[in-house]
């Protein structure tokens, strides 16, 4: 099972959690197991299902050399002060902000920049708890595509 953990998401210390996360999961759901298949199959399963969610995870990232990131920083920015690097970094997040769609940009500003944990967004939108996680997941999606857009 740890080897098919770790053909999924190709790295030995992810698939040692996955290993411990999966028996957690086994053992927690243990009146669950109906006996139609070995128990062993049905670990695997749970294995299976676990690395492909870890593996879906780490896909959402995508990894870059740190040099690369340095050389296009410093070619970009080259002669320019820190601090005028970050105000026109801030500037150009604030002006993809704006350009989102409204509610997006609402719900940013008042998370992000206004400090609102998800119950009191709920309390002042007058939206679920649910619908408010979602919204601000497709709201950060949507200003890290603007991001890149510009960049």
């Amino acid at each position: 099972m740890y080897n098919v953990a770790v053909r999924i998401v190709k790295n030995d210390a992810e698939a040692e959690d996955i290993m411990q996360e999966s028996f957690l999961t086994a053992f927690g759901k243990l009146e669950m197991f109906k006996g139609n298949a070995s128990f062993g199959s049905w670990l695997k399963r749970i294995v299976i299902n676990n690395s492909i969610s870890q593996y879906k995870k780490s896909q959402r990232f995508i990894k870059l050399p740190v040099d690369v990131i340095s050389e296009k920083l410093d070619d970009e920015f080259d002669g320019i002060s820190e601090e005028e690097i970050t105000n026109a970094k801030a500037n150009r997040v604030i002006n993809c902000l704006n350009s989102l769609n409204d509610n997006y940009c609402q719900v940013l500003t008042l998370h992000f920049i206004e400090g609102y944990d998800y119950e009191e967004l709920c309390e002042i939108l007058q939206i679920s708890y649910a619908n408010c996680r979602t919204l601000i997941s497709r709201a950060k999606e949507s200003l890290r595509n603007k991001l890149i857009v510009t960049t």
